[in-house]
């Protein structure tokens, strides 16, 4: 066996001198709230000349330490990201394409492509070296990488224990011939003391007219008939949820994508989480909007028990993160996009099966804000409470409906979900904790 190469001394003296402010700075560092201490190298590897797969360990003053994944290129006795056009992003691309393995200091990295690479990329590596890369200014908490219109290259930057929820319900939704996802073409896995971290994904790129939120918003704001025309829209989407759920569900002997029913353990575990949802809420609100949620607290605990008197819960792989920006807008309809799972929750937890009502509730919420957020954005109110149960209608009846002894269980994700919106708006923008605290009157008294 060929010895491991040697930890840079060169890397790790830039690494250790890089400014924390630096990577405090990157839209894809996590963790805003949190100060980093000190920045240094865990492990690094070459991938040509020029260019590094770099793992830098981030320690926080409170002594945390996270790992996050910096191709970097070393220019001018500094490190940089690479533009495009320096090819790479495609170096990266191109071992997932070809296979095998890269050692590394440390650990190593492991490069898989899929069966479906050669549907995608018919001309192999030699394809793809003549193709430009173009950087994708989306992504927030990872960096995306486009390929001309064939393949786009999703590099998960915060380096987690597991595998990525996106990389299993891409291969498995792959697998399953389900079309409205992008194909998944390969990935990348960084092995640390025999622990995997997905590391990147390649899959189809998929041109689009941007996504649903963008399109409903244009039609709110720009319709004299507060959006009628988006209904059918609405309702296509409940259709694509409800196929998408029974492609999730189509092979339960396959491990880690159950179809069964919940157990009381699971019922009670997600009682207790929406429980900590309304005390986060509480905990995150002052003054007036305290009070009025402190108010209807009773009422919401009272709705969130809906969830341990639940019978016959049946449970498999969900999106987890699911809403309007979520799906894409294409020439034929919508494509469901990032099955990462809510970015708060371990690789673990955004994996474990729950219920399909729980993506049902995400979306609903989603139409509220979108309805809201034309009203911020110039569209007449008039007619929009309207409109919104008109469209709320819409989507569970492209769904298929709601069994009626569903209907309980779905009302209390809602209020699970509207608790989780009043936390987040807190802490980001505080201007709008009003919208989900007015959900929360409603949804409370309705029940």
């Amino acid at each position: 066996m060929a010895p491991r190469p040697a930890l840079d001394r060169r890397l790790s003296r830039l690494a250790s001198a890089l400014d924390p402010a630096w990577l405090e700075a990157q839209r894809w560092y996590r963790a805003k709230s949190q100060r980093i201490a000190k920045v240094e190298l865990v492990d690094a590897a070459p991938i040509d000349r020029h260019a590094w797969l770099l793992v830098l360990g981030a320690t926080n003053v409170s002594g945390g330490v996270s790992r996050y994944l910096v191709p970097a290129i070393v220019d001018d006795d500094a490190f940089r990201e690479p533009r495009d056009g320096e090819g790479v992003w495609r170096a990266i691309a191109s071992l997932i394409v070809a296979g095998g393995e890269l050692d590394a200091a440390r650990g190593s990295w492991v490069f898989a492509p899929t069966p479906t690479l050669g549907e995608l990329l018919p001309g192999g590596a030699g394809e793809l070296a003549s193709v430009g890369e173009r950087r994708l200014g989306v992504q927030q908490s990872n960096t995306s990488v486009a390929f001309a219109d064939r393949l786009m290259l999703k590099v998960y930057r915060l380096l987690e224990p597991g595998a990525n929820p996106e990389v299993e319900v891409g291969v498995f939704l792959t697998t399953v011939g389900f079309a409205q996802a992008p194909a998944v073409a390969g990935s990348a896995t960084y092995l640390l003391d025999g622990e995997p971290h997905s590391a990147a994904l390649l899959q189809q790129f998929m041109p689009s007219a941007g996504d649903a939120w963008s399109w409903l918003l244009g039609h709110l704001i720009g319709s004299p008939g507060v959006g009628a025309e988006a209904i059918a829209g609405v309702e296509q989407i409940g259709d694509l949820t409800a196929r998408m759920h029974a492609a999730l569900a189509s092979r339960p002997t396959t491990p880690g994508f159950p179809s069964r029913v919940a157990t009381s353990g699971e019922l009670a575990d997600w009682r207790s989480a929406a429980g900590g949802q309304l005390d986060g809420a509480l905990a995150a609100l002052h003054g007036a909007p305290r009070m009025r949620l402190a108010a209807i607290a009773p009422l919401i605990d009272g709705g969130l028990d809906s969830i341990t008197s639940a019978r016959e819960v049946r449970v498999s792989r969900i999106h987890g993160d699911y809403h309007l920006g979520q799906l894409l807008r294409t020439e034929t309809g919508f494509m469901v996009i990032d099955f990462e799972g809510e970015p708060a929750r371990t690789p673990a937890e955004r994996g474990a099966p729950a219920s399909r009502l729980r993506d049902i509730a995400g979306m609903l919420r989603s139409l509220d804000y979108a309805a809201h957020s034309a009203i911020e954005a110039g569209a007449s109110p008039d007619g929009m409470p309207g409109w919104l149960l008109e469209a709320r209608a819409a989507f569970l009846d492209g769904y298929g409906g709601i069994d009626p002894d569903d209907r309980s269980l779905l009302a209390a994700f809602e209020l699970e979900k509207a608790c989780y919106e009043v936390h987040y708006e807190a802490d980001n923008r505080p201007d709008w904790v009003w919208l989900p605290l007015e959900a929360l009157e409603r949804l409370a008294l309705a029940g």
